[in-house]
């Protein structure tokens, strides 16, 4: 594919593969446009919604009743063997149509490949939902801490019953820091990379791991061993991108000190989700704690109504300098490539 879907003059004067790069570069443009104005997709039409009912009808198959008892070593090993089958057909499977969808459309004229690779990226990607679910946790509480709490119980899986209201303003703000990196960075990671197939899989990995990644029994189920590959599988495919996260949030806050940002995304027990919550913290001066867990920026301030404005403010600014910096990326990636 040399680019013959662009004009002669344009495609002419192209390298291979940087045609398709530029054709990325817009859907992706195209994408987020897409989700901030049209948000996200009917639930039946939504492929994330189709991963996690493969996931959930699988779960039953693959993790063991809970009982009294730990389960026997076999049946650990049997559990992790049927949750890593499970895991790589379902992500083989999404891979494979994507990889698909995306081969046919380049063949098809720009014009037409771009807006539908658009759709096609859009679901993959849910930065309005997420903040205006977050705005939405503020606005509640305005109203009254119970209101607070229930809104709150929608994004987060903690008891929220008894958090006070800087504590559910710090889920809010760690729950926005830490999706940026799962539902926009590093997606768009995994698209410049790998194009559609690795958007998708990454995604498919991130729903597995929320679904099946529990250290322990979740919904009479035993899913430590079960659910013990997908959680390795996403803290594999989020490493980078988180960090990437915390750097972005890092620089358009004017810097921060790289050694007390280690030092505090190094507190949580995930590897990953600890970078873009530590970044958040310190750029914005708060202090965001999960109760008898960890304590991130210890020293800063409770946060209050207008520091999850600013979280959400610092969120747009990271998704806006994403369009720049993939488009870099994906001219690099094709010119180096030949």
């Amino acid at each position: 594919m040399a680019g013959s879907w662009l004009p002669a003059w344009l495609s002419a004067s192209l390298p291979p593969g940087l045609a398709w790069a530029l054709v990325c570069a817009l859907a992706l443009g195209l994408a987020l446009l897409v989700d901030w104005y049209l948000g996200e997709p009917p639930v039946r039409l939504h492929p994330v919604v189709w991963m996690g009912r493969y996931l959930g009808w699988a779960g039953p198959h693959v993790a063991p009743l809970t009982t009294a008892d730990p389960p026997p070593h076999a049946q650990k090993r049997r559990s992790f063997w049927l949750g890593a089958l499970a895991w790589c057909t379902g992500a083989g499977a999404t891979g494979a149509l994507a990889w698909w969808l995306q081969s046919q459309l380049q063949q098809a004229p720009w014009w037409l490949a771009a807006p539908l690779l658009a759709v096609l990226l859009k679901p993959l990607l849910a930065w309005r939902m997420l903040r205006d679910e977050v705005l939405a946790v503020e606005r509640a509480l305005a109203r009254s801490l119970p209101e607070g709490r229930e809104q709150l119980a929608r994004l987060v899986s903690r008891d929220v019953s008894q958090l006070t209201p800087a504590e559910v303003r710090e889920s809010a703000i760690e729950s926005l820091a830490e999706n940026l990196n799962d539902s926009v960075v590093a997606p768009i990671f995994w698209f410049v990379l790998l194009g559609l197939p690795g958007a998708a899989i990454y995604r498919f990995a991130n729903t597995a791991d929320a679904m099946w990644g529990y250290p322990g029994s979740r919904g009479a189920r035993y899913w430590q061993w079960a659910g013990k590959w997908a959680a390795r599988a996403d803290d594999v495919l989020s490493w980078l991108p988180a960090r990437i996260t915390a750097l972005l949030l890092a620089g358009l806050h004017g810097g921060l000190p790289a050694r007390a940002l280690a030092k505090e995304a190094r507190k949580t027990p995930s590897p990953n989700s600890g970078w873009p919550m530590a970044a958040m913290a310190l750029a914005l001066g708060v202090r965001l704690a999960k109760p008898g867990v960890y304590t991130l920026h210890p020293g800063g301030h409770a946060p209050g109504p207008l520091h999850t404005q600013r979280a959400a403010a610092y969120g747009q600014k990271v998704v806006l300098s994403l369009i720049p910096s993939a488009l870099a990326a994906l001219v690099l990636i094709a010119m180096v490539g030949g």
